[in-house]
């Protein structure tokens, strides 16, 4: 008699890695607080691939390293000044999550995680428009959660789908800091793709 896909492939177990690659859509879900112009942020929505890597410390519980950097268009919006073109920013924010994984024998396996990231703001663009110079983002702490599911497609291999929600914010200057601004960020995060076990 055939086996099953249960008993050709067992699934996650404890030692295992997963490492997924993702397409990944990041939507910002931004508000802030500008002194002394008023107004609020807008941050660009953007789509990049993601990658990260799953160690099981037991058959349900893993921990899970994302690596992914996004590119973001920035405008403070209604200020007294009107529309501000902020230029663009990337953005760095390697995750660190524990997981647990339900049904990790299972053909289908969802999960839930949760944990911590730390952003890095870098690569600034100057803005286009003439009254804003000198723009400077601070890094900062934040936390992440997440919900997500495996299916199991061949013996090592699973297509995944999961979505994040990091709670990240920073601290803005502009013009010397003469423009101050405390910007929460707070994207969705929703990801498609491929997993490999080993």
């Amino acid at each position: 008699m055939a086996q099953d896909a249960t008993e050709a492939a067992p699934g996650k177990s404890a030692g295992d890695f997963l490492i997924r690659l993702r397409g990944i859509g990041v939507i910002p879900r931004d508000n802030a607080d500008i002194e002394p112009i008023g107004g609020d942020t807008d941050l660009e929505n953007t789509a990049v691939p993601e990658i990260d890597i799953s160690y099981f410390i037991t058959d349900n519980i893993a921990l899970e390293l994302i690596a992914a950097t996004t590119n973001h268009d920035v405008t403070a919006e209604n200020t007294d000044l009107g529309d501000v073109d902020l230029g663009d920013v990337w953005l760095l924010p390697p995750t660190l999550l524990a997981q647990y994984h339900f049904l990790p024998k299972g053909v289908v396996s969802p999960y839930v995680g949760a944990g911590v990231n730390y952003t890095i703001f870098y690569g600034v663009d100057e803005s286009k428009d003439s009254i804003v110079y000198d723009v400077d983002y601070k890094d900062s702490f934040g936390w992440a959660l997440q919900i997500g599911v495996d299916v199991r497609v061949a013996d090592s291999w699973y297509l995944n789908a999961d979505v994040k929600r990091l709670f990240l914010d920073t601290d803005v200057e502009l013009n010397d800091g003469a423009v101050r601004a405390d910007v929460d960020v707070d994207p969705w995060i929703f990801g498609v793709g491929i997993g490999y076990k080993f």
